[in-house]
């Protein structure tokens, strides 16, 4: 699998397929929901949705292989990768910000036929790649990734990530209990009201929501469905066009709107067209801190309490754990702190001798003009301006801020990148602010960050190859099902209708292995209606005439008494038998 050109904090992520693990009920479970979301979206959806499955190679008769698919996505400027259910949010934008689709190699379940809250092929690959085709909506979705990978990520949305996975892949898994289900249920309702603010990444997360996955396009009266998520339930694609879910024109407004992965979504916003997409983006983008800059974006970044870059307009980059904006008298940034391991970079390069180890207790530098140059950014100043105010190589020197912080040290060397000296580093150090010592000499060397202003503050470190893990990097895996004798049983009676169709059997031949199928499964598996409505369209196909056809349906109706979401799958399922 080639992955060479993925940073390598991204590449962790990415695992084999491994088509093997499908089980015949998983096959079986795909084509049930493609052959639905096939002939209701035919009628319902953006017209680029089924012309994508043709051109990406999704076929309602098997689960993909992501390769294939991929190979598919290259003529329109994406490829696809298979993950491991949900990976971390800041990784999934940086590969869509790489034009690579990010496909959980997961199938759903039975029990969730659906929806599910987990990410799996069904909606990764039947959901998000067909659209991809669009290019106004493809370049959307580029331009989106690159915005969000600026986002400021808080502390907070790690722990709702953590939650929303951990009760996501129990639900999917075959071995978890009700109890465990239920304390995790516990652990993200207690997460969720514990949310002290909306982070720019949160924000961003309900814009995509409210697009990529839940978005309806055209005029509200009458929309089409794009978004991925809706795209890929079969319920939800229906409920959402009915009038019981309220329809409201696409604005940047729509990042105040929250949303409930379990509950089907009581309102989706409508956006006449793809380009719209690209215009609330920017208005969303004009509202974040790496366009913002100043002490409104740092103060994001200190409410965040997690990794992020202050980028001063120097051009240096300061990333860590921002914890104070110390502003003057006009309430202009004059001091900077950090805590924690923090790094320099410039050009999102980590500057040699600068990585986390080396500021391993923190940072901080003044941020502002020199009194003596009031007018010229510190980096700008040239050699002989240095000197004319003592700063020179081995000299001791006194430095003063128009903000009123004091800077005194022994000059020990300036780093100059790009024609601007961006660093100074002293020894003997000593930075005070009205009284208030920033740095002490007995703290050693003092590198002093140079710039007027921040101009940006955005999340993440600015090299994060160099930086290192960090929470939101962390990669998972979906632990892989162990199967019970019994459900190895019913995985084999579906491989054994599978080659039924497959091998295009027929006649008598195909009606005594149907017999013996059936009466095996009436034994085994009396409650199992998906075996029986594929022997249902295999004989309505094949066996018209054959008195199989009267018991499958009495079978398939008594089933449809369990439940009334039973009832729905199974009489969808016969409405389309007469298709195969």
């Amino acid at each position: 699998m080639e992955t060479d050109f993925l940073p390598p904090h991204l590449r962790k992520y990415v695992v084999e397929q491994n088509y093997e693990k499908y089980t015949p009920i998983d096959q079986s479970v795909w084509r049930y929901v493609l052959r639905q979301l096939r002939s209701f979206l035919s009628k319902h959806a953006h017209e680029s949705y089924v012309e994508g499955l043709g051109k990406t190679g999704i076929s309602v008769e098997r689960i993909p292989r992501i390769e294939e698919i991929s190979s598919k996505l290259k003529e329109f400027g994406w490829r696809a990768l298979p993950v491991s259910g949900f990976i971390p949010p800041a990784a999934f934008m940086e590969l869509q910000s790489l034009g690579v689709l990010p496909i959980a190699s997961d199938m759903r379940s039975i029990d969730h036929l659906l929806y599910t809250p987990a990410p799996d092929i069904v909606h990764e690959a039947a959901g998000h790649a067909p659209i991809l085709i669009q290019p106004e909506f493809a370049d959307y979705l580029r331009q989106y990734a690159q915005v969000a990978k600026k986002a400021i990520l808080s502390k907070e949305d790690l722990d709702m990530y953590e939650a929303i996975r951990e009760l996501s892949d129990l639900k999917e898994m075959p071995g978890a209990t009700a109890a465990d289900i239920k304390a995790a249920e516990a652990k993200l309702d207690h997460v969720s009201k514990n949310i002290s603010h909306i982070s720019e990444a949160a924000e961003l997360g309900r814009m995509n929501w409210w697009t990529a996955e839940y978005g309806l396009i055209g005029n509200l009266d009458n929309p089409k469905i794009f978004g991925a998520g809706l795209l890929s339930s079969v319920g939800e694609s229906k409920w959402c066009l009915s009038e019981k879910v309220r329809k409201i024109p696409l604005s940047v407004e729509c990042i105040k709107q929250g949303y409930d992965i379990t509950e089907p979504q009581p309102q989706l916003f409508v956006t006449p067209d793809f380009k719209t997409l690209v215009k609330v983006l920017n208005d969303m983008a004009d509202q974040m801190a790496y366009r913002l800059g100043g002490l409104a974006g740092l103060n994001k970044a200190i409410q965040a309490q997690s990794v992020n870059t202050a980028e001063l307009s120097s051009g240096i980059q300061i990333s860590g754990q921002i914890i104070e904006a110390i502003t003057d008298s006009t309430k202009e940034v004059a001091y900077l702190r950090l805590q924690g391991p923090s790094q320099l970079s410039f050009k999102d390069k980590q500057l040699p001798g600068h990585d986390k180890s080396y500021h391993l207790h923190g940072f901080g530098t003044p941020v502002g003009y020199l009194k003596s140059y009031p007018q010229k950014d510190p980096s700008d100043l040239t050699r002989s301006e240095w000197s004319d105010i003592g700063v020179e190589l081995g000299r001791q020197c006194r430095l003063e801020f128009a903000s009123g912080v004091q800077v005194t040290g022994t000059v020990k060397n300036m780093t100059v990148v790009d024609g601007k000296t961006i660093l100074l580093s002293m020894t003997d150090a000593k930075a005070e602010y009205q009284g208030r010592v920033l740095f002490d000499p007995t703290w050693g060397m003092y590198d002093m960050a140079l710039g007027s202003s921040v101009d940006s503050v955005f999340g993440g470190a600015a090299d994060r190859e160099a930086y290192g893990e960090t929470e939101d990097f962390v990669a998972k895996r979906v632990p892989a099902p162990n199967y019970k004798p019994e459900e190895l049983k019913l995985h084999s009676q579906y491989g054994r209708l599978r080659d039924l169709r497959e091998k295009n059997i027929q006649g008598a031949d195909l009606e005594k292995s149907l017999s013996d199928l059936l009466a095996n499964h009436d034994k085994e598996f009396p409650q199992d209606w998906l075996l029986r409505l594929e022997a249902l369209e295999l004989t309505k196909a094949r066996l018209s005439n054959s008195p199989l056809l009267s018991k499958l349906e009495k079978d398939l109706q008594g089933l449809a008494g369990k439940d009334e979401q039973t009832k729905n799958l199974i009489q969808d399922g016969i409405a389309l038998s007469g298709n195969l």
